[in-house]
């Protein structure tokens, strides 16, 4: 049902690789997603998607200064304890994270700047790509016009790249840095998600904000879109809610394999939460960046 408008987004939406490096040494994968609205660089993702982009330029100029006063450390019997001294200054115990980067994949010949305007109230975010030659992407959003077709009820479908399976990333010791390399698996599978409306999000002073899908939107799925079958988008997939259900069950004595034991169950319904496409046109609008409708 959805398949020609899961390759018309296929021509526009796209990948946000991560690789997050823990002070432990572990060195983690990870995806989110963005869409293109324009032929002109302009794409939308969730505004803690964008915050990512700034964060990882701090944290890693702060290992850059960790680093350097590691390395001035004389190399002696006290050497533990002044590094000892300098983690907890800089605070990085095991988990902590010490260095981010990103790759925005199949998007532009190069890249040289992004600017970031992240929504006042709302998880929503415009990219601004700077210093391109050439765009990898073809075609681009476009919106539905008349959103009073948007009721509960309605069938549509989200994508995004919710498993990262890109391994082409490496921890060079000689460096004591985590790198992008040409080798190893480099992309991440689309994955579409469908569902109906079921509520919507509101706000006393801005009207609808959102819309609640039936079915969750998955990690690394934050920023993609939200369309029908025509393709058609009618939001942007930002976050997932957790209702309880209240159906409980308790210790209950069953029997698993021949044998009794006891199981506790609390169940949930995970429903997906969209920014509703008139404050996106709106955000948009009031950035003066061109965006495309259709009825």
């Amino acid at each position: 049902m959805f398949e020609v408008a899961l390759e018309k987004m296929s021509q526009f939406t796209r990948p946000l690789h991560s690789i997050a490096r823990t002070y432990g040494g572990l060195v983690l994968p990870g995806t989110a997603t963005f869409f293109f609205v324009n032929d002109q660089g302009v794409a939308i993702t969730c505004k803690h998607v964008a915050d990512m982009i700034p964060a990882a330029e701090n944290i890693n100029a702060t290992y850059v200064k960790f680093k350097a006063e590691r390395d001035r450390l004389a190399r002696d019997g006290k050497f533990n304890k002044y590094l000892q001294g300098l983690e907890l200054r800089y605070k990085y115990g095991k988990e902590m994270t010490v260095q981010l980067k990103h790759n925005f994949l199949n998007c532009f010949d190069k890249l040289e700047q992004i600017v970031c305007h992240v929504h006042p109230t709302l998880d929503l975010a415009i990219l601004e790509f700077k210093g391109f030659n050439q765009v990898l992407y073809n075609s681009h959003a476009t919106f539905v016009k008349d959103s009073s077709r948007i009721k509960q009820g309605k069938y549509l479908c989200r994508v995004g790249y919710p498993f990262p399976e890109f391994n082409n990333f490496q921890h060079n010791p000689a460096t004591d840095d985590i790198e992008w390399t040409s080798t190893g698996h480099q992309t991440s599978p689309t994955f579409p998600i469908d569902g109906i409306i079921t509520r919507f999000l509101g706000d006393p002073n801005q009207g609808i904000t959102g819309i609640e899908m039936s079915t969750p939107g998955l990690k690394g799925q934050s920023g993609g879109p939200l369309f029908d079958t025509e393709g058609r988008i009618y939001g942007m997939q930002f976050a997932t809610n957790h209702l309880h259900l209240g159906f409980d069950i308790k210790e209950r004595e069953i029997i698993n394999e021949g044998k009794k034991t006891k199981v506790s169950n609390y169940p949930f319904l995970h429903v997906g939460l969209c920014v509703h496409v008139d404050k996106i046109k709106e955000f948009l609008t009031q950035h003066q960046i061109s965006f495309s409708e259709a009825d």
